[in-house]
C-alpha cells in the first residue's frame, strides 16, 4: 500500500537566499512571493538556515527601544542580536531541522510537532535544496476525494494486502470517514483490516462494523502476516 511521502506535497518551485541577502531583500522576497520563510543556502545549494516572518520582527519589536537591559535573558540577547541584522545570515535561524523527500507524511508531522516547527526543508541525500513542506502542505492528503480513499481500502487493503474475496467486506466513504461492514473468519482478519485502512493517506476516522466466525485472539503460534478471513 502506497503511503504518501513528503515528495508527495511539498513545494518543488522553492526561492532560497544566501547567507549575505541584505536583510531588506529577504522581506521584499517573502512579501511578493507570499511565503512566510525562506531557507538560506551555501553557494552550493547546501541548507545553512532558515529565515522566518518571526525572524525579521525582531527588528520591528526592537524600534524604539533606547538601550538594552542590564539584565535580560538568552531568548533576549539572542533576539537583540538579530533586530541589528543586515543580511539573511544575521537573522537566520540555525540550525535548522530538515527533511528527506522519503519521508511519510504522518512522520513528517510529528518531527514538526516533536521540533515545534512550522516548515521543514526538504533535502536530497547530498544535502542540497530541492523544496520546502509545511504544515498546510501535510494537510493536502485529506483533501483526497471519498472515491479515491474508497478505491484505495477496496485494492490495497482488501484485495492486495489481505486477499480477502470481493464482496467480503463492504466499504463507504463519507467526508473522509471509512465505514466498514460485513463478516470475517477470523478476529484477527477483522482487525488487520481496521489498521490497515486507517493508514490509507486521506482517512480521517473508521467506522468498525466488521464481525468474525472465529475469535483467534488466544491462539499461538498464528501467523498473523498470512492472508485472512477467507471463509
Amino acid at each position: 500500500m502506497k503511503l504518501w511521502r513528503v515528495d508527495d506535497v511539498m513545494t518543488k518551485d522553492v526561492v532560497a537566499v544566501r547567507e549575505d541577502t541584505p536583510y531588506r531583500e529577504v522581506v521584499d522576497l517573502l512579501i511578493s512571493r507570499r511565503v512566510s520563510a525562506v531557507p538560506v543556502v551555501t553557494a552550493g545549494g547546501r541548507v545553512v538556515g532558515l529565515v522566518s516572518e518571526a525572524d525579521l520582527l525582531h527588528k520591528v519589536e526592537a524600534a524604539g527601544e533606547d538601550r538594552p537591559r542590564i539584565f535580560e535573558g538568552r531568548r533576549r540577547r539572542a533576539a537583540r542580536v538579530k533586530a541589528g541584522a543586515r543580511t539573511a545570515g544575521d537573522v537566520m535561524t540555525a540550525p535548522v531541522v530538515t527533511t528527506p523527500p522519503s519521508l511519510s507524511v504522518a512522520a513528517a508531522a510529528r518531527r514538526m510537532q516533536h521540533e515545534h516547527v512550522k516548515r521543514l526543508p526538504v533535502q536530497d541525500d547530498h544535502g542540497h535544496l530541492i523544496g520546502i513542506v509545511t504544515r498546510s502542505d501535510l494537510l493536502r492528503v485529506h483533501l483526497r476525494t471519498d472515491a479515491e480513499i474508497r478505491r484505495d481500502v477496496v485494492d490495497e487493503v482488501l484485495r492486495d494486502a489481505l486477499a480477502l474475496r470481493d464482496g467480503t467486506v463492504r466499504v463507504e466513504s463519507a467526508d473522509g470517514v471509512v465505514s466498514l461492514s460485513g463478516r470475517v473468519h477470523f478476529r484477527s482478519a477483522a482487525e488487520r483490516v481496521v489498521r490497515l485502512t486507517r493508514r490509507v493517506p486521506g482517512v480521517v476516522d473508521v467506522a468498525d462494523g466488521l464481525s468474525y466466525e472465529v475469535d483467534d485472539s488466544l491462539a499461538t503460534g498464528s501467523d498473523l502476516g498470512a492472508p485472512f478471513g477467507v471463509a
